[in-house]
């Protein structure tokens, strides 16, 4: 009598799958936009991310308020909000808005730079400043670029007046909070 076979289920695996590097990429991209949306809303200031692949790190300016002062204050500081700086995934940016300090007891104004960049006066070499010593300026209007990471940002004024000093000279680096221009106002 013949002896009926048996045979056990083969076990197959399944075929690997193939993920292709655009597909990584974009995870981690996500990933990325997650964790500076997470950063923007939990408060904190700081965050620094390493694995084999990725080193992440990004700041945030903590909030920070305008102050303004009718009697002289020692060394009190005018600041505004700055938006968060992300080092591995730059994103585009609006146009950031120049600060206005009135020095207490006097009639001028500083208009001081809101980023750490490169300064320049007018859009290209062959075209004159956009203010000089002597001319006008009204409220909005731009008074200089600053070069940031390869972005160049239009500075408008906050205050409408006359320039009495320009402060830095271009193509100079600036610093945040430096003063640029010293303007009368209206």
């Amino acid at each position: 009598m013949a002896k009926a076979r048996t045979t056990k289920p083969v076990k197959k695996e399944a075929p690997a799958k193939k993920t292709s590097s655009t597909n990584q990429t974009d995870m981690k991209t996500s990933e990325i936009r997650d964790l500076i949306d997470f950063i923007a809303h939990s408060g904190l200031n700081e965050v620094n991310v390493e694995t084999k692949e990725l080193k992440l790190y990004i700041k945030r300016e903590p909030d920070q308020k305008i102050l303004k002062s009718a009697a002289p204050v020692a060394a009190a500081p005018v600041v505004a909000t700055a938006p968060a700086t992300v080092i591995a995934a730059p994103a585009a940016a609006a146009a950031p808005k120049t600060e206005v300090a009135v020095a207490a007891g006097k009639k001028t104004a500083d208009i001081k730079s809101p980023m750490i960049g490169t300064f320049y006066r007018s859009s290209n070499p062959e075209t004159p400043p956009f203010i000089s010593v002597g001319d006008k300026v009204t409220k909005g209007q731009t008074v200089c670029i600053i070069e940031a990471m390869k972005l160049f940002n239009e500075i408008e004024s906050e205050v409408s007046g006359t320039v009495v000093k320009v402060m830095v000279e271009n193509a100079q680096p600036v610093e945040y909070d430096q003063v640029l221009f010293v303007v009368e106002p209206d």
